[in-house]
């Protein structure tokens, strides 16, 4: 039997660390991949509420709008979900193509949800886009969003042009599993060049008013607000519009919303 001294046994610890160290800063981050091709990431545009409306529904008052976001980037938003065994949701992953065809994956990026609601029966990304109802003097936020989440496809063609841009919608026909709460995975996507909207008065597009003093608001749409899907950029992930909200014949019968000016951004210049 050979016996090591102590110093040898040192030598041999501080040698395999090192190489352990060196061997984990060489993997590459989750979402890199071993490639280094450009990226080919989506650039998701946040476009103003439209359609703002109101109604009042079971004795309450009720502001509605449209919502929509389109990718103006070099690749698709595209998003694999999967339910683990004993999971009632799914995790999303964001899978981006680069210029040499390799994907970069990025695990973790969302929940997705099965919704079970009025006109709504099929599988959602949580917290795409967010909605806010902010007081315009100062900015204080007075109604947050109750929306559920968000089933992603090519909705509508947009102007933008780009030689990533397919020729037709490619994305949404399966329109995320619907009628399938036992579905195990679940893939959904934006072209490049398309649209994702939502009209006013869906599942989660309105905010309730009741009692809200008159005055003037924003209101505010956030895409990617938490930045957890990889983007071209993010200085377009925001739009508002200000309005003034008054009660001609008071409490008790619907509001008049009358817009004022639509901004790119959070917040409307005072």
């Amino acid at each position: 039997m050979v016996r090591r001294s102590p110093s040898f046994l040192l030598a041999a610890l501080a040698l395999g660390f090192t190489l352990a160290t060196g061997l984990a800063l060489a993997l590459p981050e989750l979402g890199q991949g071993g490639s280094s091709a450009p990226e080919l990431r989506p650039d998701l545009v946040q476009r103003y509420p439209s359609d703002v409306v109101t109604r009042e529904q079971d004795g309450r008052f009720e502001v509605g709008f449209t919502s929509a976001v389109e990718n103006r980037g070099d690749g698709p938003l595209r998003i694999n979900a999967r339910r683990r065994v004993g999971s009632t949701d799914m995790s999303g992953d964001q899978a981006v193509r680069r210029a040499d065809g390799t994907v970069a994956r990025t695990a973790g990026v969302g929940t997705v949800r099965y919704t079970k609601s009025r006109g709504h029966h099929h599988w959602h990304l949580l917290r795409f886009d967010r909605y806010e109802l902010r007081r315009a003097s100062d900015h204080t936020l007075v109604r947050p969003d109750r929306k559920t989440g968000f089933c992603l496809g090519d909705r509508y063609e947009t102007s933008y042009r780009s030689r990533y841009k397919p020729s037709r919608a490619v994305h949404g026909s399966n329109n995320c599993r619907p009628y399938e709460p036992g579905a195990t995975s679940v893939a959904m996507a934006i072209s490049v060049g398309y649209g994702d909207d939502y009209h006013a008065y869906l599942e989660g597009q309105s905010l309730d008013v009741t009692a809200l003093p008159a005055g003037e608001y924003e209101l505010v749409h956030r895409v990617n607000a938490d930045r957890r899907l990889r983007e071209k950029r993010y200085a377009n992930n925001a739009a508002s519009v200000r309005f003034r909200l008054s009660w001609p014949g008071g409490g008790s019968e619907r509001p008049r919303v009358q817009v004022l000016e639509r901004c790119s951004g959070p917040r409307c210049a005072p």
